[in-house]
């Protein structure tokens, strides 16, 4: 039994193939990429928590001021600088290469940190 096939149904699975196939690479690769990564820092009682934090090369540290009064996030190397924070305000940076990175509050300078990143 032979089947015949109109030129709009040939058209029609042609396309749906081409999309399948299309799709099937860009899916897969978003299915293999992992997640970036995030390390979270609170800032409470006039002290950072944790002290040091150490994280891979592309994590995203971010710092959250959970105090009642006003904190910064600053490189003692000049490397970020977070403005102001009040109360819940959040600031946030990617390390994107290795070493360690100490950082203070310059409204308490007492207040000090670390990232390490390897």
């Amino acid at each position: 039994m032979k089947t015949r096939v109109g030129i709009a149904g040939l058209a029609v699975t042609i396309v749906a193939m081409a999309v399948l196939l299309a799709g099937s690479p860009n899916a897969a690769a978003k299915a293999q990429q992992p997640a970036a990564a995030t390390a979270e820092v609170k800032i409470d009682n006039f002290s950072f928590g944790p002290g040091t934090v150490t994280v891979a090369v592309g994590t995203t540290v971010v710092w959250t001021n959970r105090d009642d009064i006003p904190h910064t996030v600053v490189s003692t190397d000049g490397v970020f600088k977070s403005k102001v924070l009040d109360t819940d305000e959040k600031f946030s940076y990617t390390f994107t290469k290795a070493g360690t990175f100490p950082y203070f509050c310059s409204v308490h300078p007492k207040m000090t940190g670390k990232v390490v990143v390897e």
